[in-house]
């Protein structure tokens, strides 16, 4: 019996995809090999730097040998390639949407309505921008009048509680502002009012995606599963399905770990022990993802993570270093737990772990 052909290859960005897709198609059995795996080993096969095609495929048949390799997982048999697409177009437009919310807040407000900044709150808001958006200057408020300005303004501002207060503090803000004089028909305003519509078209985009996700997702069982663990929201959970696929094709939590370079790694050498930290050779998208969603775990009350952060920071709860290390254990700790609850299928339950909680046989016990 014929034995499975076998090939491996090295990721070049997405232009593999293509050519992967055809040979999986064909029947054929790929490996993924790590760049920063394979310079290593080409260094040491051959005592020196340099690269060329013919070295790599050496090498590339060596490490194929010794099977230090990945089994090659493509997105589009998984089913994973559109959660992939809206991840990562989401991060995208997260990205140019906090970077345009901070050159409004850092550049525009300063110079032509300082004070309005006391009144951003959350960037995810969009009442704010569009408030600005109609009022970007103190003179375009204050020509109004307040009964005007608290007319037109009503229905921007939104729902807010004591809304007609936030209005008049607005107002009143406007009176007393330092901005400089700049005309409401200037080109610099207009400027202000383009980087504006850039902002809410980011937000509106990014809503859309999130809609679109929560709506292609409604009925997958393992989306549900990570969206009931603390500090995984949908995007979270969106992201984790993207980057891993199915979580069950790691047999053991520790696998997952190292997918994720939550894996620890020490150098060491004779007497010799260096630091031990972690290994980041993984997915960096599913580690930020993990530290997020520990970050938010671990502020809320009567749950696993905090329990444990308060027993690391036990004594010392204002060491930053010792704060770090607890964190990056909590991170460790919400990658298992993801990895836990999809393999078992099994809600995630926000109880505190404690030692003495644990059953004991009574006649173990000495009276």
């Amino acid at each position: 019996m014929a034995r499975p052909i076998v090939i491996g290859f090295e990721a070049t960005g997405n232009y593999h995809r293509t050519l992967a897709y055809k040979l999986l198609a064909a029947g054929f059995q790929l490996r993924l090999i790590s760049s920063v795996a394979l310079a290593r080993t080409r260094e040491a096969l051959h005592n020196g730097w340099d690269k060329n095609d013919p070295k790599d495929a050496q090498v590339i048949l060596h490490m194929l040998r010794i099977g230090a390799t990945q089994v090659y997982v493509d997105p589009l048999e998984a089913g994973i390639n559109d959660l992939q697409e809206l991840s990562k177009t989401h991060e995208v437009i997260s990205k140019a949407k906090t970077q345009t919310w901070h050159r409004i807040l850092n550049h525009y407000l300063p110079l032509y309505f300082p004070e309005i900044a006391h009144f951003a709150g959350n960037s995810r808001s969009d009442w704010f921008l569009a408030l600005i958006e109609r009022f970007p200057t103190p003179s375009s408020i204050t020509s109004l009048g307040r009964e005007a300005f608290v007319a037109e303004a009503w229905s921007l501002v939104g729902r807010k509680v004591s809304k007609a207060r936030l209005i008049n503090d607005i107002y009143e803000t406007a009176c007393s502002s330092v901005a400089l004089p700049i005309a409401e028909d200037a080109v610099a305003i207009s400027m202000f009012r383009m980087i504006i519509g850039q902002g809410r078209s980011l937000i509106r985009e990014r809503n859309r995606i999130e809609q679109i996700a929560q709506s292609l997702l409604a009925d997958h069982q393992d989306y549900q599963l990570l969206c009931k663990i603390l500090g995984i929201g949908p995007i979270n959970a969106l992201t984790i399905l993207a980057e891993a696929g199915d979580l069950r094709r790691f047999r053991h939590h520790r696998q997952f770990l190292k997918f994720c370079g939550l894996d620890l790694a020490t150098s060491q050498s004779g007497t010799f022990r260096g630091r031990t930290k972690l290994s980041k050779y993984g997915n960096a998208r599913l580690r930020r993802t993990f530290w997020m969603a520990a970050q938010v775990a671990s502020r809320q009350r009567d749950n696993s993570f905090r329990d444990k952060l308060g027993r690391y920071m036990a004594g010392n709860p204002h060491d930053a270093d010792r704060r770090r290390k607890a964190m990056t254990a909590l991170t460790a700790k919400m990658a298992r737990v993801a990895h836990a609850v999809i393999k078992t299928q099994t809600e995630y339950r926000p109880f505190i772990e404690r030692p003495e909680t644990r059953w004991k046989d009574p006649s173990l016990q000495v009276p």
